[in-house]
């Protein structure tokens, strides 16, 4: 039913013209806001698959990944974005570098948030 269809996926913000500031700004994506539709943003990615984020006044951040961004090579990308501004998440039992990246269980990967405190990912390409 579903297997030639166009999906995407969307999350929610508590505030679009912050989240697209981030967006656009800090990550350097192409984003569009549509304020026909109440404002929602439209995150344009590689690959021709769009993802929708939405305000919500009682938004609550996704305690997991949203959305990840595989790259070429996790040590520039956090240094880029570290540069940036973008501060990348500690958990408790993660074995994690001083960067930020945990390696060697699975692709490299360091998890930061929106500003909305969403849970985003850079991953090493395999």
């Amino acid at each position: 039913m579903f297997r030639d269809t166009r999906a995407f996926s969307g999350f929610s913000v508590d505030d679009t013209d912050r989240a697209m500031r981030f967006y656009a700004d800090t990550l350097g994506l192409r984003v569009s806001k549509d304020d026909a539709m109440g404002g929602m943003l439209t995150l344009h990615v590689a690959g021709d698959r769009d993802i929708l984020v939405y305000p919500k006044e009682d938004h609550v951040p996704a305690s997991y990944t949203v959305l990840n961004f595989p790259v070429d090579d996790i040590d520039t990308a956090v240094d880029e974005l570290t540069a940036r501004g973008v501060r990348f998440a500690r958990y408790d039992g993660m074995p994690q570098d001083e960067k930020g990246v945990m390696r060697g269980n699975g692709p490299s990967i360091a998890w930061f948030t929106d500003p909305a405190g969403n849970v985003l990912s850079v991953l090493q390409q395999q």
